[in-house]
């Protein structure tokens, strides 16, 4: 995009384009006339929004570029859909637009509502945004419709790569059109514009165009704000209220009624559908009080055991699908004076840490060659619906907002870790662009190995409370201490004792330690790894209590010079790595089963192919 001079006149109708960190905040300019009196092409309609893409009319003749200006790169309107795909999840989306509101809480916000709202024009559902904030300028709006400016350089505001309002409203609707109020320099301003992928499909445009139109409302009656001609004004106008839900101008400026001396509105409208026809967001499915996606799991007519109910009335499932619940998690940080509102009621913030059960908090200190990093906190604990729900996995923040929740950071399959939830807050690496995960750095890496530990470490030390078979305690509780090798496991059967011929195979031994001379007086053998898995045992077994033997005996386990401390500490390591060697075998066995069925389908296509090669012969002796 070229480079305009500082006093340039700021067009009506701007071209969506990469904007640099000058404050004219200008794009390429285009006749607004013409624009206005494009020939509709109108192609396919498609309201699915992963189908959206596909039928885009892109025009044979590139639009050339006005006179006096350098040639520079386009942005075709497609792109705004496939740039929108980077969001999954449409809460995610959402979560982009609550972002942008509690970044205005510097400049005074009090709060942010999400509801539905009806289109007069058709009787179709819309979303609703709106917040109390400072709002934008005209040049401010224009920064905020060109792609990939931000003005945010806070440590403590979230949005960060001046993409998120894009994403966010063409992830949820085809089209959405921005009222904002603000007050720069003893002007107050009032702004409208128009972000809309069905206009620019309809009209067959080959650069993403933006109308918009300024009044100046520092004096009784608005006086638009004409930066180039009144034609041009009227044309923006004109795009505006036959594209947007609003006939009228009357109707357009009602919509500054409620947004008060400063804040900003956004309508989202012609809402997605999902492959099914219906729309991804449902108004109406519990009550009129919540935003919810569609679960299909729950429509599918089959009875569900009394369990998985359970589960899915526990918050780390419901939300997914409520919004509501989601938006109650997605700030570690209770606020003081902002509220989130949806549907005009508001949103009861919730730390699940506020309900841990045997809670401690762990400090961890991430570690980096080029700078030094601030220790955090993890509060880990048991959820209060321990053992009876096997809910597990870190809600992991950054800078106040949720990222990842409920991450399992343990390998499935067995009952270890089992209702051990944490919270953390981790600034320290840094989240995707649909900040719904994060970048797998080194970082990263590391703080997975470090939080895997912290559950095997909580586990072992707490779950005996919840009956987890877990070792065999000595007589005398004040002197001694367990330290196990092998992670505790639910005891859920009692195996008969392995045959001494099995023992002697080896395997992870859990030893019970007398911390006053650290000398081993009990040997507890369990069935090596490989031996669990052909037994059945991998999941769950139960150790095998041998009889007594001598400290002096125990020749092969000498524990003298180790603490306890460390002793647990190379159990640990010893488990992780048996852990791996598991995962490994896994995989090896997946792979020959891969190769066998490979395998399979080479022998039966020579077989085809033989059997042509027959016939071919006989084919060819008749002749």
């Amino acid at each position: 995009m070229p480079r305009m001079a500082e006093n340039a006149a700021v067009a009506d109708v701007v071209h969506l384009d990469s904007d640099s960190d000058s404050d004219d905040g200008v794009g390429g300019r285009e006749s607004a006339s013409t624009i206005a009196d494009a020939a509709t092409v109108a192609p396919t309609e498609c309201r699915s929004f992963w189908k959206a893409g596909e039928n885009f009319v892109i025009p044979n003749v590139v639009t050339p570029t006005s006179p006096g200006l350098l040639e520079h790169a386009r942005v075709h309107p497609r792109f705004l859909h496939s740039n929108a795909t980077s969001h999954k999840w449409a809460f995610g989306a959402i979560a982009e637009l609550l972002d942008n509101a509690v970044d205005e809480i510097q400049n005074g916000a009090t709060f942010v509502k999400i509801d539905k709202i009806n289109i007069v024009k058709d009787n179709s559902p819309a979303l609703l945004f709106q917040d109390d904030g400072g709002g934008m300028d005209p040049t401010g709006l224009r920064k905020c419709m060109s792609l990939g400016y931000s003005s945010k350089k806070s440590n403590t505001t979230i949005g960060q790569y001046g993409n998120g309002f894009k994403t966010s409203t063409m992830r949820l609707g085809a089209d959405a059109i921005v009222f904002s109020r603000s007050t720069r320099g003893g002007t107050s301003t009032q702004s409208v514009g128009l972000l809309s992928y069905t206009f620019l499909r309809k009209t067959g445009q080959d650069d993403v165009i933006v109308p918009m139109i300024d009044f100046d409302i520092s004096k009784e009656r608005p006086q638009p704000i004409i930066y180039g001609s009144p034609e041009d004004w009227a044309a923006n106008l004109e795009i505006l209220l036959k594209w947007s839900p609003f006939s009228t101008e009357d109707e357009l400026l009602q919509q500054f009624e409620d947004v008060g001396t400063h804040g900003t509105k956004v309508i989202i409208y012609n809402l997605w559908l999902n492959d099914e026809g219906i729309y991804e967001l449902s108004f109406d499915d519990d009550d009129d009080e919540d935003i919810r996606l569609r679960d299909e799991s729950v429509n599918d007519g089959k009875r569900l055991h009394h369990k998985l109910l359970e589960l899915r009335s526990h918050i780390s499932y419901h939300l997914r699908y409520s919004l509501r619940a989601y938006a109650s998690m997605l700030y570690l940080k209770k606020f003081k004076n902002f509220k989130i509102i949806i549907r005009g009621i508001p949103v009861e913030q919730f730390n699940i840490a506020d309900e841990f059960r045997f809670p401690e908090i762990i400090k961890y200190k991430p570690h980096t060659a080029t700078m030094e990093q601030a220790s955090t906190e993890i509060k880990v604990g048991f959820v209060k619906e321990a053992p009876k729900l096997a809910i597990c996995g870190f809600n992991v923040y950054h800078k106040n907002r949720l990222i990842r929740p409920f991450w399992k950071v343990t390998m499935g399959g067995d009952s270890t870790g089992n209702g051990v939830v944490g919270v953390l807050e981790a600034n320290f690496i840094e989240p995707a662009h649909d900040k719904q995960d994060f970048e797998r750095s080194s970082l990263f890496q590391r703080l997975e190995a470090r939080l895997k530990k912290i559950v095997y470490s909580y586990w072992y030390t707490h779950c005996h409370v919840f009956g987890y078979h877990t070792y065999q305690m000595p007589a005398d509780k004040s002197k001694k201490i367990a330290i196990p090798d092998q992670p505790p496991t639910v005891n859920t059967f009692n195996p008969s004792p392995l045959p001494s011929d099995k023992i002697s195979q080896g395997g992870p031994i859990i030893r019970e330690i007398n911390l006053s001379n650290a000398t081993s007086s009990r040997t507890v053998a369990v069935a090596a790894p490989h031996m669990r898995n052909s037994m059945g045992l991998r999941s769950n077994f139960q150790p095998v209590q041998l009889n007594p033997q001598p400290a002096a005996a125990d020749t092969g386990n000498t524990l003298v010079g180790k603490s306890a401390g460390e002793i647990s500490e190379e159990n640990l390591q010893l488990f992780m790595r048996c852990e791996e060697y598991i995962k490994k075998e896994n995989e090896i066995e997946q792979t020959v089963k891969s190769l066998e069925k490979e395998l399979e389908e080479v022998k039966s296509k020579c077989a085809r192919l033989a059997l042509l090669v027959d016939a071919k012969k006989k084919e060819m002796q008749q002749v």
